[in-house]
């Protein structure tokens, strides 16, 4: 449940973009959800290029033949 003063943001926020309220509250949690993916993917970047060894890496003729 959320509060008064969020509902009535959301509902003035939907009127004024023409929108319903359910469109706006999909749109919002869409948009979280790809933030956190790809902070999520940044973390793991992140953690895979601090563990990188190149001594160990393949090269492209390795990996992908001639």
């Amino acid at each position: 449940m959320i509060d008064n003063e969020l509902a009535e943001w959301l509902r003035r926020r939907a009127e004024s973009e023409g929108r319903s309220v359910s469109l706006l509250v999909r749109e919002v949690l869409m948009s979280f959800r790809n933030e956190e993916e790809d902070r999520y993917w940044a973390r793991e970047g992140e953690e895979r290029l601090a563990s990188f060894d190149p001594r160990k890496a393949f090269s492209h003729e390795e990996a992908w033949g001639d």
